[in-house]
């Protein structure tokens, strides 16, 4: 199955509903956008009004031999990982899922074509989206990545 259909299979993370009357008004405004927000970002990116190039940092490892995209990402459901509908794509990259934490924080994983995994933590685009591209705060959280990936994953 190509990359594509298997991104289209992945349940949509559910951004849970914030507090306070400023993040309310965020949730809503996304809600509204999401569904222009790949074209608006891929535009963007072509006149170079944004850029974004290569892969982002926080190497994991490799999908293990003998292992399947589509049973890795069943085991990743398991440990609540989600659809990731509005990030940016990476060189290389076939899926892109997270896990909310809260509104405000995620943690996000990409699996390219060549079984690299890479992993980071950070501010969901929702919450914050200018400090999202800018990427602040954005951490490694390794040892969290390796609880949930377990031995689907050959360390790097």
């Amino acid at each position: 199955m190509d990359a594509a259909a298997l991104q289209q299979q992945i349940p949509e993370s559910i951004l849970p509903y914030p507090r306070g009357s400023y993040n309310r008004l965020k949730y809503l405004f996304w809600k509204f956008i999401y569904p222009f927000h790949n074209i608006v970002r891929d535009v963007l990116l072509f006149f170079g009004v944004l850029r974004h190039e290569g892969r982002q940092d926080f190497h994991i490892g490799m999908l293990a031999s003998g292992r399947k995209v589509e049973d890795f990402l069943k085991h990743l459901e398991q440990h609540r990982f989600g659809n990731h509908l509005i990030a940016w794509k990476d060189e290389g990259e076939d899926i892109s899922v997270r896990r909310l934490e809260s509104f405000e924080r995620q943690y996000h994983l990409r699996i390219h074509k060549d079984g690299e995994v890479r992993g980071h933590y950070e501010y969901t685009p929702e919450s914050h989206p200018i400090l999202h591209i800018k990427e602040v705060s954005m951490e490694p959280r390794r040892e969290d990545f390796l609880a949930w990936v377990g031995d689907w994953v050959t360390l790097a």
